[in-house]
């Protein structure tokens, strides 16, 4: 007859077996930390945002054009029934504004009173870096560009840390008519 046993002693019996299962198994081994964010491409440019700067990645929705603006304010969109400003990133700083619209997307900004649409080139989904590769030494930028970009991660190839949150806290974004 099967000897009966409480279940405590089950579980001593279980944690038991783990262990000594466990003792042929290697030791963890420590990861690499790393930093994640929102890859894009401006140009020939590769770009990355903090997760927590970028609320949503969108197709390029319709909008509707706007008079009095300056010409990298591409119009209004209505996402989910609130009226999204969607401008053109490169064109607000000045670069040539990419010809093949399939690949553009638009990055969301959410951030205090600015709710903006940023119009990129392409975006690249999740992009994961180790801490290690990243710097804050900078390579020669365009005056433009530069109070946006916080540093770079390199890895494989230049990746610019661009900061979304510094962009729309900057009077020459937030000043859109002529």
């Amino acid at each position: 007859m099967p000897r009966l046993e409480t279940p405590f002693q089950l579980l001593l019996e279980i944690d038991r077996r783990s262990r000594t299962l466990a003792a042929a198994l290697p030791a963890q081994q420590e990861t690499a930390q790393t930093w994640s964010g929102i890859g894009f491409r401006m140009g020939e440019r590769l770009f990355v945002a903090s997760m927590g700067e970028v609320n949503e990645v969108l197709h390029e929705p319709r909008h509707t054009l706007l008079p009095g603006v300056k010409s990298w304010v591409k119009g209004v969109a209505n996402v989910r029934g609130r009226l999204l400003p969607i401008m053109d990133l490169s064109e607000f700083f000045g670069n040539e504004v990419a010809t093949q619209r399939k690949q553009r997307r638009v990055l969301v900004v959410d951030h205090q009173d600015v709710f903006a649409g940023l119009v990129v080139d392409e975006v690249f989904g999740l992009q994961h870096f180790p801490v290690e590769t990243f710097s804050e030494q900078l390579p020669p930028l365009e005056a433009a560009i530069q109070p946006f970009i916080l540093g770079l991660f390199q890895y494989e190839q230049p990746w610019l840390v661009f900061s979304p949150h510094a962009l729309t806290r900057h009077a020459g974004f937030l000043d859109v008519a002529f």
